[in-house]
């Protein structure tokens, strides 16, 4: 994976990700320079499979600086390659699980093209997500514990002293 432009950070908080498919972008070349600069956000875009083409909606790519009138609109739909089977098989899981389409990250790879990272998802109950948040507050405690324990046993806060005092 090459340079990340974009990454949908609330995509794996809001939704289960089962599984993930890279996908080319079809754009314009005032939208891929904006991107080699840097200038894309995923926040609230989704993927959708109509008519037989998987789209990417809701995406927003900043207009590029040095584009004249002819410069893209910054959140229009844009179309994502993917081979047919894989977009058979992404409606099939769409229709018949009511899973979701969500962009995960973007990026340019190695070889310069745009790339989308795509999640196949569901969505999280909120006891879902505070399930997973109480796992990541006790996997961190955890860890802390078995550092403190590497380093030398107890520190003084854990016996009470708030202060330790050397002998001079």
């Amino acid at each position: 994976m090459g340079e990340t432009v974009a990454v949908n950070r609330k995509a794996r908080h809001d939704y289960a990700i089962e599984d993930t498919f890279e996908a080319g972008l079809v754009l314009t070349g005032t939208e891929i320079k904006s991107l080699r600069e840097g200038k894309g956000n995923l926040t609230g875009s989704f993927a959708r499979i109509d008519r037989g083409e998987a789209w990417l909606i809701g995406a927003h790519i900043a207009p590029w600086a040095g584009g004249n009138r002819y410069n893209h609109e910054p959140r229009r739909n844009r179309k994502l390659l993917l081979h047919r089977v894989q977009i058979d098989q992404l409606l099939g899981k769409t229709k018949a699980k009511g899973l979701t389409l969500v962009p995960l990250s973007l990026y340019i790879s190695d070889r310069g093209r745009a790339k989308l990272e795509l999640g196949l998802g569901r969505g999280k109950q909120l006891h879902d997500r505070r399930r997973d948040i109480a796992d990541r507050d006790s996997r961190r405690d955890v860890e802390r514990q078995l550092v403190e324990s590497q380093r030398g046993g107890l520190t003084p806060a854990d016996i009470g002293l708030s202060r330790v005092r050397r002998a001079a």
